[in-house]
């Protein structure tokens, strides 16, 4: 293996932090980061965000929120329609 380097592993981080990568650029670049603190730590920032987004997706919204959302969307439907 080869170490790919800082902006090869930067550029493709989202794509091996998803599994998106050949075997050999996932090996490279996993190569990189065990020897690179900046891009390890960068990779570990960007994981934690993926992390915290995919929780806070997963929540659902308060029912009062949503009845307040489609209330807005059907005054929003009536006015369009209505301008129509």
């Amino acid at each position: 293996m080869t170490d790919c380097g800082c902006e090869k592993a930067r550029q493709d981080l989202e794509e091996y932090l998803r599994n998106e990568v050949c075997k050999t650029e996932h090996a490279d670049i996993r190569e990189h980061l065990e020897t690179c603190a900046s891009c390890r730590d960068e990779a570990l920032v960007s994981r934690t965000l993926t992390d915290v987004i995919a929780r806070a997706c997963k929540e659902t919204a308060p029912e009062e929120l949503k009845n307040m959302v489609l209330a807005r969307l059907r005054d929003a439907q009536v006015s369009h329609a209505a301008t129509r």
